[in-house]
């Protein structure tokens, strides 16, 4: 799936532009099988749907997951235009997602190498394969433009 993964995450790109268009910040995500087909898609929805637990990766594996009939996601790669916090790190390593590709690093709240590495983190029963930077420019843009229109 490598030689995919910019075109997986173009398409997690333009989700990202369905959280902006209800109002939320603009993060995209999706999870592909090992097929590489797109079973599950999500957005960010916390503002639009007052969740706090609203995130574009949670939305995914749900819809991944109902699709599959199984929570078990193993074999699964999640692509997210935005590094994961520590809850949807947490929710990866339940799903027992394989893989994340994400986009953006989140010098804030990332738990995928930034400020934590719970994803990777060697005390834990399951260690995820983490991607960063795929079309990085393109997604910290992105999420650089909304802040900035939408917090002054």
């Amino acid at each position: 799936m490598q030689k995919n993964e910019s075109q997986f995450m173009k398409k997690a790109l333009a989700l990202s532009e369905e959280s902006v268009a209800s109002g939320d910040v603009p993060v995209g995500a999706l999870v592909v099988d090992a097929a590489g087909e797109i079973i599950g898609c999500g957005f960010n929805t916390r503002e639009r749907d007052a969740d706090p637990v609203g995130h574009a990766e949670i939305n995914a594996l749900r819809a991944a997951a109902a699709r599959k009939g199984n929570w078990n996601l193993s074999g699964c790669t999640l692509v997210v235009t935005l590094e994961p916090c520590t809850m949807c790190a947490g929710a990866i390593l339940n799903a027992r997602i394989s893989r994340v590709i994400f986009g953006a690093w989140d010098a804030k709240a990332g738990a995928a190498g930034s400020i934590r590495d719970v994803l990777r983190d060697a005390r834990l029963p399951q260690q995820v394969e983490v991607i960063g930077g795929v079309e990085e420019n393109i997604a910290a843009n992105q999420l650089r433009q909304w802040f900035a229109e939408n917090l002054r």
